[in-house]
């Protein structure tokens, strides 16, 4: 069978998963790949997370090339853990896939099962925004796998990866990758992708991926202002120096003490390997119609986005707040707390950051596409709803150890604003929920084709 047949198999036999995994679910398959399959794959504990549950490697095949690929490195997103769980499986079994790929994997399921566990309460569905925003987690910035990796930059000197961070670390120092992926999805709106390196070979190929499963490409706002463009929904991989350096430029305080966070893995590796190849393939859970309209709209994309800010920026300041008028009152040590301090305080320096590069970007002063205009007034108000729901499972959290009423009734206020969002989500969204086996068919196929294609370009280098 020739590779291109192979891969099409694979593709068209990913599962129609319902649901995802719990980190207990995942683990155990882990190991059950390990007994079955002793001669091929090898699983490894390769560290401990900051309340002390272990965090398994699989080593599957035996090439000349590393891979190392972690789900989890935010514990909200879950696509890449059900990719890894059908890749480990098919690698393992397949001799064939394995000698033509050329690489060892190194597959992290769960490289954040502490913030795993914290989301569980939806994995198993409805998955509906109200759902997803009522048992949503998210580590503050400087608790991520993703940015805790060691930087030293103009006056941003971060030198305190968490455990689940070391034990990356700790991999990437073993194995010193050729490729990383770093398993990430979105919430809402279409499929994109981050890369390393501009290779416009693959550009077509992710923009084919995407569209062979029905799924619309991102084409409204990138994610971050300062978001370097390859192509239609591929953007170069953001650093945080390319973050720091927008700060710099649109924010009067010290950057290093609004970013207050580490680096990502990319930069990490290329201490040990400077060729290293890093995607991330971000993918939704949710989708409508609009997201790649780029018909013109009726707003001008400058006054969309400052519209955006200014909704943003009211409900941070309402969460804001309160949050000092019962800071005192959070007794219970608390991830919640840890985040909600973090995103609050970090997120009002961003939005007067972005507002003043809106302000000042005549780039912007054009008619906004029918895809900028819905990211900016309406995806925007799906992420506000997680932002309330975190504050909610705060304060929920504290009230499990007895009743207060100035929590009590915070608690309704806050459930309030969280129903006003999410009706507005409901009434103006014309969304659908993805299916999982489609989502995980864009991540495998984009990971399996960038690997083929570092695969070939260390062949040429050899050679």
């Amino acid at each position: 069978m020739g590779l291109g047949n192979l891969l099409e198999d694979i593709f068209k036999n990913v599962p129609d998963y319902k649901h995802f995994m719990t980190v207990d679910e995942l683990n155990e398959s882990s190991k059950s790949l390990a007994e079955e399959y002793k001669e091929v794959v090898q699983l490894k504990e390769i560290g401990k997370s900051r309340d002390g549950k272990p965090i398994f490697s699989l080593k599957i095949g035996n090439g000349g090339l590393n891979a190392v690929l972690f789900a989890f490195p935010h514990p909200n997103e879950p696509v890449g853990s059900m990719m890894l769980e059908y890749l480990s499986n098919v690698y393992a079994q397949n001799e064939e896939l394995r000698k033509n790929m050329g690489f060892t994997l190194h597959i992290v399921k769960v490289s954040d099962p502490d913030g795993a566990k914290l989301n569980e309460n939806w994995f198993k569905g409805p998955f509906t925004p109200l759902n997803y925003a009522l048992n949503y987690y998210r580590p503050a910035g400087n608790q991520q796998v993703e940015w805790t990796f060691p930087i030293k930059y103009k006056n941003l000197n971060f030198n305190k990866p968490i455990p689940e961070t070391k034990a990356l670390m700790k991999l990437i120092d073993e194995t010193k990758p050729d490729f990383i992926y770093s398993l990430h999805n979105a919430g809402f709106g279409g499929v994109y992708y981050y890369l390393s390196h501009d290779i416009p070979l693959l550009y077509p190929i992710y923009q084919y991926i995407a569209l062979k499963q029905e799924l619309p490409l991102s084409l409204g706002e990138p994610e971050m202002p300062y978001a370097i463009k390859f192509a239609d929904a591929v953007y170069s991989l953001p650093s945080t120096k390319e973050r720091y350096d927008y700060l710099e430029k649109h924010s009067e305080k010290d950057p290093a003490e609004i970013i207050k966070s580490g680096t990502s893995s990319v930069d990490y590796a290329k201490r040990v390997n400077p060729n290293v190849c890093e995607l991330v393939c971000e993918v939704p859970y949710y989708y409508d119609p609009r997201i790649n309209n780029l018909s013109e709209s009726d707003v001008i994309r400058k006054d969309a986005i400052l519209s955006k800010l200014d909704f943003r920026e009211d409900l941070y300041k309402f969460l804001y707040d309160r949050f000092k008028g019962i800071h005192n009152l959070l007794t219970r040590p608390s991830r919640f707390k840890e985040s909600i301090e973090y995103f609050l305080e970090v997120g009002l320096e961003s939005i007067k950051a972005e507002r003043n590069w809106a302000k000042n970007n005549p780039e912007l002063e054009r008619p906004a596409t029918v895809a900028e205009k819905f990211d900016n007034e309406l995806v925007s108000k799906f992420y506000s709803m997680l932002i309330t729901g975190l504050f909610l499972r705060m304060i929920t959290y504290q009230l499990e150890l007895g009743f207060d009423k100035r929590l009590s009734d915070l608690a309704e206020k806050v459930k309030e604003r969280l129903s006003e969002l999410d009706e507005i989500v409901e009434r103006e969204m014309n969304y659908s929920v993805i299916p999982i086996k489609k989502l995980v068919t864009v991540q495998l196929a984009a990971g399996l084709y960038t690997m083929l294609y570092v695969k070939e370009i260390r062949r040429k280098y050899q050679s």
